[in-house]
């Protein structure tokens, strides 16, 4: 999947066109327009920064999705370990935005909470939440990508005839919602780390 996006990338960029852009050019245009305004909408300014990040897990995390769709192609992300890399990209992206936003001082600081005089409260709390937002972005995507694929399977295997363009229908939404959702966390999650109060 990343050689098909390298390539892709490769492609786009020889065929740029200011005056005659053509159709892949102008879709990959509509989720770059998309990915910053959705970025510049959770973490404001400086946002643009983050876009291509943000958006390269978002492709990534799309095109795994849906290449299950294709007989004999099985669903990268329905495996734990393909999700688990993406949340551990994620979150060593954020942690270290923070860290090159405010220092390593002050990010750490930033775990205290507003009144230091809960820090010693706070710090191992705010640690423990941040830690675990890796088993939130991995399991989600994985738990979801896993189920539709056993339900695509398992009623394909039964009614072969109609059901399956409906779970296959399913399987795209489910898909692009995911992708999404993976996009919006990470965000959320630099909006944070960046942010001048926690």
């Amino acid at each position: 999947m990343a050689l098909i996006i390298v390539a892709g990338a490769l492609l786009l960029r020889r065929r740029l066109s200011v005056e005659n852009p053509g159709k892949f050019q102008q879709a990959m245009e509509t989720i770059v327009e998309f990915v910053r305004d959705m970025n510049e909408e959770i973490i404001g300014h400086g946002s643009a920064r983050y876009l291509a990040m943000i958006g390269t897990l978002g492709i990534f995390i799309g095109l795994c999705n849906i290449l299950g769709l294709i007989p004999s192609f099985k669903t990268p992300t329905a495996n734990i370990e393909v999700t688990l890399g993406c949340a551990v990209a994620a979150f060593l992206y954020y942690n270290l935005q923070g860290i090159r936003h405010h220092g390593i001082l002050g990010y750490l600081k930033h775990f205290c909470g507003p009144v230091m005089l809960m820090a010693i409260i706070m710090f191992p709390i705010e640690v423990v939440g941040n830690v675990g937002r890796l088993l939130s972005l991995s399991v989600r995507l994985y738990a979801n990508m896993f189920v539709g694929d056993i339900l695509e399977k398992v009623f394909t295997g039964l009614i072969p005839i109609a059901v399956p363009a409906v779970f296959m229908a399913l399987h795209l939404f489910v898909s692009a919602l995911q992708a999404y959702i993976f996009m919006l966390l990470p965000a959320i999650y630099i909006s944070m780390a960046v942010s001048s109060e926690h």
